[in-house]
Formats: structure tokens, C-alpha cells, sequence
């Protein structure tokens, strides 16, 4: 009929769980990286679910208030992008998963153990130790590209 617009077709993705590391976070909120457009898109549409517990949470609010150079952002804005952060990720606690292979960094660890916990679909990380490890966990480890 004239005047009617045809219905969109309705693409959609499985929903996604992840795990986001601090370098993606720092990406995101600070770096405002174009690299991270799919995965900032997928979080704002609800296709993607991120997840983070207290240890990554802490190590976010301690990078967050690093000398970032250019890049350094005011307490004011410190809070305001882990507000941004609290509201994107679901808050979850984590029961330790025995039989993980260890990371070489210990500090990376923690996504490795948050990711395991939480049955996530991807730990999402630039960090090329943890790359080097995809074969030997039981998600996947990708770089938001690989998304």
C-alpha cells in the first residue's frame, strides 16, 4: 500500500556475554577509540552483556587515576567513566574455577578467572599474553575487531 513503509528485517546476533579487560575499558572511556565502536554498539543495543567483578573494578578506578599524559583525565572525570562503566556492566561475584591454566602477568589473571566464572562468550583484550593463551581456555579471547 502507498504511504506504508515495508517492515525492517530484524538482524540478530546471539547474545553476547564478555568480559572486558582494563586496556579495552581505558579504550572505551578515555582513548575514545574507533576500534571499539562494534563493541560499544553491541553493549548499547543489548546484544552484548559485560561483566565485571570487584577486582576488575579496582583495577579500573587505580588506572583510571594513572598520569595518562594527554590522555589524563580529572577525579571528576575518573568518576564519571567508572559510573559509565557500573551502569554497562552487570556487577557479579566471582566463585573461583579450578583447572585454569595461569597467566605469565599475574595481574591478567583475574579476567582470565572472570571469564571462566561467569560462562562468558569472549574476554575481549588487546594484551598479547593473553592472546598467546586463546587455545587454552574454555571461552574465546578476542580483540574487539574479532567481535
Amino acid at each position: 500500500m502507498l504511504g506504508q513503509a515495508e517492515p525492517r528485517l530484524q538482524y540478530s546476533r546471539p547474545h553476547l556475554k564478555l568480559v572486558l579487560d582494563t586496556q579495552i575499558w581505558l579504550d572505551w572511556l578515555v582513548f575514545d577509540d574507533p576500534g571499539i565502536r562494534l563493541l560499544r554498539d553491541l553493549a548499547h543495543l543489548g546484544r552484548a552483556e559485560i561483566v565485571i567483578d570487584v577486582a576488575c573494578d579496582a583495577e579500573l578506578e587505580r588506572v583510571l587515576a594513572y598520569d595518562l599524559g594527554k590522555h589524563s583525565i580529572s577525579p571528576a572525570a575518573q568518576l564519571a567513566a567508572l559510573d559509565q562503566v557500573r551502569r554497562l556492566a552487570r556487577r557479579v561475584q566471582v566463585v573461583a574455577v579450578k583447572g585454569l591454566p595461569q597467566c605469565r602477568d599475574p595481574d591478567d589473571q583475574k579476567f582470565i578467572e572472570l571469564a571462566a566464572a561467569t560462562n562468558a562468550n569472549a574476554l575481549v583484550t588487546k594484551d598479547r599474553e593473553l592472546l598467546r593463551m586463546k587455545r587454552r581456555l574454555p571461552f574465546r579471547v578476542v580483540t574487539p575487531q574479532d567481535l
